[in-house]
């Protein structure tokens, strides 16, 4: 029994029945001749990458994640210059670079999770929750593309083994993000930017003084973070806990009035 993709291949046959036939022809009569094929050269299929996935074991890793989160927020709450922000840029800040403080947190704790497919909804639950309607229908769901982007991105930093200072300064340099539009005190923050990496700088060379590039490689590997959507994290780790809530919402009263 052949359990490849064919997703292209029967697309191609329902849009175009005869040009497929012809097409046919001419691939077998080629493969008499030569015995080099498509099929024999790995490629990753995008059935594969598209297909929507969960956490394999998620009340243990929820609940994993959770804490981290709460680690992050208390780490955002105790930086002195993060405080004396306005509070319009505490909140943009913050709406820009929970979800790579977070993933910072993820690696720092050694966090791994492993995913699944997602269960098929039964009949009964799309007719009664009118699917076509459901919230859950208008957000990001996880897939398996996503997830592979963030697994590397834990990798890389695993495989740096960062110490808890490099680690503090480098989510240093990731809150302080002068890039973020609209804040009042933007020069403010790229000054705070750059004394985190200066800070940063100094304790990799502290730490390792026979590795010149490993600066590079920390910031180089910092910035696949940004490339990690934020609803990629609220829906893999904190769907199953917080429901319908809106986790922006729920960050905000944690940092602002806890």
């Amino acid at each position: 029994m052949d359990n490849g993709c064919h997703c292209s291949a029967n697309s191609d046959r329902l849009l175009n029945p005869i040009l497929y036939n012809i097409l046919s022809q001419m691939d077998n009569s080629k493969l008499s001749q030569n015995s080099f094929s498509y099929n024999s050269v790995p490629h990753r299929c995008n059935c594969e990458l598209r297909r929507t996935v969960c956490l394999h074991r998620p009340s243990e890793i929820c609940k994993e994640a959770s804490s981290v989160l709460v680690k992050t927020v208390h780490f955002m709450k105790n930086l002195p210059a993060f405080n004396q922000m306005p509070p319009s840029d505490q909140f943009s800040l913050l709406k820009n670079c929970w979800a790579p403080l977070f993933i910072l947190g993820l690696a720092q704790e050694h966090v791994d999770f492993e995913v699944t497919d997602t269960p098929a909804d039964s009949m009964l639950k799309k007719i009664l929750l009118n699917r076509q309607q459901s919230p859950e229908m208008k957000r990001e769901q996880p897939t398996m593309a996503g997830v592979s982007k963030l697994k590397s991105c834990l990798k890389k930093f695993w495989s740096l083994d960062l110490s808890p200072k490099e680690y503090a300064y480098l989510k240093g340099t990731t809150i302080f993000n002068p890039d973020v539009p609209d804040l009042k005190a933007a020069l403010f923050v790229e000054g705070l930017q750059q004394e985190a990496q200066h800070a940063l700088s100094e304790v990799v060379q502290l730490l390792h003084p026979g590795d010149h590039e490993r600066f590079a490689r920390i910031l180089l590997t910092a910035s696949m973070l940004q490339s990690i959507t934020p609803s990629l994290i609220s829906e893999l780790f904190f769907r199953p806990v917080i429901g319908q809530a809106d986790l922006l919402e729920l960050l905000v009263d944690m940092l602002f009035y806890r």
